[in-house]
């Protein structure tokens, strides 16, 4: 399954380097890739009832989605930003943000410069999550770039009570990420809506998003590399941990 899952990825990433459909940075191999039109999704996202609704809006840090943290923020909602890769937890920044700082606000260094890092007890409830994808399909299933931050990000915040089957999930791409199927793991993070410069597509999606972290697929390893890992599970019932390991 991780094959076809890198067969897809590599079609995507090619796909939108020989058209010069990609953004800085390049090339985006490896990368959830920046694409032309980003901006102009944004706005899609913005106008959706969803965005209109909500109060606090999880984010994720890469390159394409800089334009939905810079429409949170400039509605006056409060942005959550994971840090890249979780190495540093959760960002979060509010109205608080100056008017005339909010393109740099939006931007991966202007999170750390005017955000303020948040431990897991100060983690907003989270009203709407935006995700990026290498490529999605129409029933919601989504392929990142391979290393499942998006999942282990929406994870934490579903063990926290912090979203619920019921968060809407959007993922904003390019109209040529959008593919026939994926195949589907457990832990996989199915969206709700794809988002895309032209259009904005209800998915089909049928399969339950997973209600937590799946704990014994989580690796010494990974809970070294992203230490709100080793903070989330010490606040775990003790019996809970004896039973996943």
């Amino acid at each position: 399954m991780s094959h076809e899952k890198s067969l897809i990825r590599q079609q995507i990433w090619r796909y939108l380097e020989e058209h010069d459909i990609a953004r800085f940075p390049r090339p985006v191999f490896h990368r959830i890739p920046n694409f032309l039109g980003a901006e102009e999704a944004a706005k899609r996202v913005a106008a959706m009832r969803e965005f209109k609704n909500a109060d606090a809006v999880k984010v994720n840090p890469d390159s394409p989605q800089k334009w939905v943290r810079f429409e949170v923020l400039s509605h006056g909602k409060r942005l959550l930003m994971p840090t890249p890769r979780l190495k540093s937890g959760f960002i979060l920044l509010d109205d608080a943000v100056a008017r005339d700082r909010l393109r740099l606000a939006s931007s991966i260094r202007g999170a750390f410069i005017l955000g303020k890092k948040i431990s897991l007890e100060q983690l907003p409830k989270i009203d709407l999550a935006i995700v990026g994808s290498v490529a999605v399909a129409p029933d919601g299933a989504r392929i990142g770039k391979g290393e499942g931050y998006s999942e282990m990000e929406y994870a934490i915040l579903r063990e926290l009570g912090l979203v619920s089957e019921s968060t809407s999930v959007v993922t904003t791409v390019h109209d040529s990420q959008i593919v026939e199927a994926v195949p589907v793991e457990d832990h996989d993070l199915a969206v709700d809506y794809i988002v895309t410069p032209t259009r904005v597509l209800k998915t089909r999606r049928v399969k339950p998003r997973p209600a937590g972290i799946i704990w014994s697929k989580v690796t010494a390893d990974m809970t070294e590399r992203m230490p709100v890992l080793k903070e989330l599970r010490a606040r775990l019932p003790a019996s809970r941990n004896n039973a996943q390991g």
